[in-house]
């Protein structure tokens, strides 16, 4: 008998293969050698079953039918990947012991339990848990393989989690959807996120503007200029501030104060992964899943980089010789003047800053690894370059700073000045042939206060406390307070990981991390949720909520269940399940509560009243206070579109599925070609996010969706589909999100699911 590793997908497949059974013989689905047998999930085989599967009479959608609470919840495998499960059926029975080689994190550990659940395996479990895919931490990983029963708290909690967000997922979504007529799509990590955008869009329009005025004063003292900020309260009298001008301008001065205060400004932390998404949305705009996507190639394809999908920024006193050979391996390549420059005794057991492993519970933060990085795409190359100088900026020292505060008096009126003198740029030397990012205000002030802030120089500062100085100038400058700012993806992701708190200070974020919106792993693909069911759009780089999202919010708390809209309550949810998987809190009592939790959704929405059809319908308006680009007529039509595509199916099979947008334009919708499914005799149409079948109302469900296989469809490609069954070769992203080549097939010609032919 051998052992059976089972990976979380092919390419970890084969590199762990690669490293621990390099002779081992290629059968496809799997390989094998004379020890081990190793082959690989591809993502999720199983997922919890549909309702239909409890009972025929879920097929359709009725609130007199909810709550739907299974007693014990049914597993179902993926049909487009069920070969796959076979063959792991099949190998288990020539192997004795079982190695869980999926993702080092709760969703890997999920993924096998489910693989094993289903199967019924019985064999021992050693679980390996490693933060690289290099030769030689796999290797090391194999020394030092645990005990599968050290995961049972992890397991436990991925489970719960899947099954809290079932209940509240599936009746809520049915419950809302049945009262209101229209498809709203409800979740346990989904709602309160939509919630704070509905909440900032709210703050935003109700802010009103208040006008006011700063007075800046221009003084000199021989040949030093400066600048200075008016002290006292705020002037909303343009009058009074131009009178204080007059006041003081022309007028002789005199040092008040004087302060100079050393101070050193330390590297950044390491990378986890919403910082890094957060960093890559503002640096290039990159969607949260983006760069998870490209984080996951670095890591998996390339192997330039460790384990990304982590929520720590420090690492252990193992990974300090690692990041050391790192930092040897990094000679000889683009890095290397920074190389040369680095100062090894900096990185080291002591440096808490770096080295805390108090703060690594699964996964240590982002590093690269030690291989070399050849073949990047542009966009890889990208966000590798911010992890590697992240990295080599905790080989530098701080930057340090002479802070020189002035209190200048003239007429009794006291002007402020903060100059920030560079004395050293230790760190930031490897970010000088950066575009220098605007300074952030001080913690609590906003962009009005913005002239208060220090001015930073190159060159050295120095003013004589008891020398005379003038008065040149004093210039009045009108302002507006300001709103808060539209949320991107970044600022949601950093509100996402603080459950909304508007959290500035670095340790208060860490103790939070447990009891934020979702996990590392699953925020980006919850702000795809919100955009793929038409809760949010996108303009430009800021998240603008549609009607659709607006009115959801409001029905969700007008029924009298909050706290399904609530960051702080789904925030302490995440800490629960952070707790069962350390085996500090029970997993029973947790999903206890999320089962009332639901029935009592479904009890308030049954007694709510039907919301007006017209209340989910209309333009989502520009945050640029522009058009957004598109002409007069395009408003209409987008309200057309979405209105159809908020039709709710007759018999409605997947809580996610939905009719497709009409096109509704003066020529009317743009026809591909007739629907394939067999009787139907409707027309395919292009609606906003598919391509659908004219006769959805009586109950076709065909729709071939735009995004697909990681491509955007054309209407040829579609028609190819629609008339032969499949495209030509086109270069498509595989479920594992891998690159590869291969025609789309019509897979099934009732829904229009596609499949990939090699």
């Amino acid at each position: 008998m051998k052992t059976l590793i089972i990976a979380e997908k092919p390419d970890m497949g084969r590199n762990i293969a690669a490293a621990i059974e390099p002779k081992a013989k290629n059968y496809r689905s799997y390989l094998e050698g004379e020890q081990y047998i190793i082959t690989w999930a591809i993502g999720h085989l199983i997922g919890l079953a549909e309702p239909e599967a409890y009972d025929n009479k879920y097929k359709k959608w009725n609130i007199h039918d909810l709550p739907i609470i299974p007693e014990e919840f049914k597993l179902l495998p993926n049909a487009r990947t069920l070969d796959q499960l076979k063959v792991i059926g099949e190998l288990a029975k020539r192997s004795d012991l079982l190695v869980n080689s999926c993702d080092a994190g709760r969703e890997g550990q999920h993924i096998f339990s489910l693989i094993q659940r289903y199967l019924e395996l019985n064999q021992p479990v050693k679980r390996l848990w490693i933060s690289d895919l290099t030769p030689e931490t796999i290797r090391k990983g194999f020394q030092e393989l645990k005990d599968g029963a050290e995961y049972e708290n992890l397991t436990k909690a991925a489970r719960a989690r899947s099954e809290a967000d079932w209940l509240i997922g599936m009746n809520g979504s049915r419950a809302f959807t049945t009262k209101h007529n229209v498809l709203l799509s409800v979740g346990r990590v989904q709602t309160p996120v939509l919630a704070l955008i509905y909440d900032r869009q709210k703050t935003i329009e109700a802010f009103s503007s208040l006008k006011f005025f700063e007075v800046e004063g221009h003084f000199s003292q021989n040949e030093l200029a400066y600048k200075g900020m008016w002290q006292g309260e705020r002037l909303t009298d343009g009058a009074k501030a131009e009178a204080l001008a007059a006041k003081v301008k022309g007028k002789p001065a005199r040092i008040n104060s004087y302060e100079v205060k050393e101070t050193k400004e330390y590297p950044n932390k390491l990378y986890d992964l919403t910082l890094l998404q957060r960093e890559a949305n503002g640096k290039y705009a990159f969607s949260a899943k983006k760069t998870l996507d490209i984080a996951q190639a670095l890591y998996e394809k390339h192997k330039v980089i460790s384990y990304p999908r982590t929520n720590s920024n420090y690492v252990t006193e193992q990974n300090i010789p690692e990041m050391h050979k790192t930092l040897s391996a990094l000679q000889g390549t683009q890095y290397d003047e920074w190389v040369k420059g680095a100062n090894r005794n900096l990185v080291h057991k002591g440096n808490k800053f770096i080295c805390n492993p108090s703060k690594v519970e699964d996964h240590h933060a982002i590093l690269p690894t030690n291989r070399k990085a050849n073949g990047l795409s542009t966009d890889e190359a990208k966000l590798y370059d911010l992890i590697v100088r992240r990295f080599l900026s905790q080989f530098y020292p701080a930057a340090e700073y002479k802070v020189h505060t002035v209190i200048t008096e003239v007429e009794d009126e006291k002007f402020k000045t903060t100059v920030k003198e560079l004395l050293s740029l230790g760190w930031k030397v490897i970010y000088g042939d950066q575009k220098k990012d605007k300074s952030r205000p001080a913690k609590g002030k906003g962009k009005e206060d913005e002239e208060e802030e220090e001015l930073e120089v190159n060159e050295p500062f120095s003013i004589a406390a008891d020398g005379e100085v003038y008065c040149s100038d004093a210039i009045v400058k009108e302002k507006d307070t300001q709103p808060p700012k539209h949320y991107t993806e970044g600022t949601l992701l950093k509100a996402m990981e603080s459950a909304g708190k508007q959290i500035e200070d670095e340790e208060l974020r860490d103790a939070m991390k447990d009891s934020g919106l979702g996990t590392p792993a699953t925020r980006a693909a919850t702000i795809e949720r919100l955009k793929n069911v038409g809760y949010v759009e996108m303009q430009g780089k800021k998240i603008a909520i549609t009607q659709k999202g607006r009115t959801a919010i409001e029905l969700i708390r007008g029924a009298g269940v909050e706290l399904l809209t609530s960051p702080e309550m789904t925030g302490q949810w995440e800490r629960r399940l952070n707790e069962i998987a350390r085996g500090t809190a029970a997993d029973g009592q947790f999903m206890e509560n999320v089962k009332r939790f639901a029935s009592m959704i479904v009890d308030k929405v049954r007694a709510q009243s039907r919301a007006a059809k017209t209340s989910f319908e209309g333009d989502t308006p520009s945050l640029n206070g522009g058009a957004k680009g598109r002409s007069s007529a395009a408003a209409p039509r987008k309200a057309a579109e979405r209105k159809a595509a908020d039709k709710p199916v007759a018999a409605r099979k997947r809580s996610g599925s939905s009719a497709v947008a009409v096109k509704s334009e003066d020529t009317g919708p743009k026809i591909i070609g007739a629907c394939p499914r067999p009787g139907c005799g409707g027309m395919i149409f292009m609606g906003r996010k598919g391509y659908g079948c004219s006769h959805y109302k009586e109950g076709c469900k065909f729709v071939i969706w735009k995004e697909n296989h990681g491509r955007t469809l054309t209407d040829t490609q579609v028609k190819a589909l629609i008339e032969k069954g499949r495209t030509g070769k086109l270069k498509l992203t595989g479920e594992d999100g891998a690159p590869l080549e291969g025609k789309l097939v019509l897979n099934n010609m009732d829904t229009g699911q596609l499949a990939v032919e090699s």
